[in-house]
């Protein structure tokens, strides 16, 4: 069992930290084999993951990039930026909040069984029942996802996401509205923080700033709220995909 605080190293308010541009960190690192990249964008492949990033949210250079990257017209999530630059339909602006692993109770859990792509179709079929965040029929290839089943059906879930250096995401945190309140969700993200420890990174995870419960919950098994965070849907500038006949 590890039970290890991770307390979050000091740095100067100057520095930026990486968890600031956990995706332009993680596709600039271990996920760059992943990387789909215009000089100062890049993003993961769109059966992998919706993430786009960029070097440098406030350099309208970047934009440039991620509007060459993806092409014109088109909509695209953005993390780490609070707006978009002149030209660029804001589609959606939410908020959401990063935590990072300070006090976790970090165990395998016995009952619970990797998952790999001959499992996407009722991973997807649990997302689409539970709706925790996208998840796409490749996203399984990102890390360790561990499932819970009960009488062959899988009714929990969670896995790894953003990886950039030194850190791991927990994500896809879910269990079936028919096997809440038994702590499925606690031993998974538990069980997947121990893999996370193993390799010698520290968790984190997100959630959407409204998820109050969600937040309460992971502060209560040893997560401390590292930042609030914006993120943007946003369409770039250009002729549409689809062009009236």
């Amino acid at each position: 069992m590890s039970t290890v605080a991770r307390p979050t190293p000091p740095q100067s308010p100057a520095t930026p930290h990486i968890l600031d541009n956990a995706a332009w960190a993680a596709l600039t690192g271990p996920h760059a084999p992943f990387a789909e990249r215009v000089g100062r964008a890049a993003r993961y492949p769109l059966d992998v993951s919706p993430f786009t990033a960029l070097a440098d949210p406030a350099d309208p250079r970047a934009w440039d990039d991620l509007a060459a990257l993806v092409g014109p017209g088109t909509v695209t999530p953005v993390t780490g930026a609070k707006s978009a630059p002149q030209g660029w339909e804001t589609v959606q602006h939410g908020q959401g909040v990063q935590l990072v692993d300070t006090a976790l109770r970090a165990e395998p859990a016995p009952e619970a069984v990797r998952l790999g792509p001959d499992d996407v179709p009722e991973i997807l079929d649990l997302i689409a029942l539970t709706e925790p965040g996208p998840f796409l029929p490749r996203t399984v290839e990102l890390g360790t996802y561990l499932g819970i089943r009960h009488r062959g059906r899988l009714i929990a879930l969670a896995g790894e996401r953003l990886r950039p250096p030194g850190w791991t995401e927990i994500s896809a945190v879910c269990t079936a509205p028919d096997h809440r309140g038994k702590g499925l969700a606690t031993r998974l993200v538990r069980a997947v923080a121990y893999g996370i420890r193993e390799r010698g990174d520290t968790p984190f995870l997100h959630a959407s700033a409204t998820n109050t419960g969600a937040i309460r919950l992971y502060e209560s098994i040893g997560f401390t709220l590292r930042r609030r965070s914006d993120f943007l849907l946003v369409r770039t500038p250009g002729a549409q995909q689809e062009q009236t006949a």
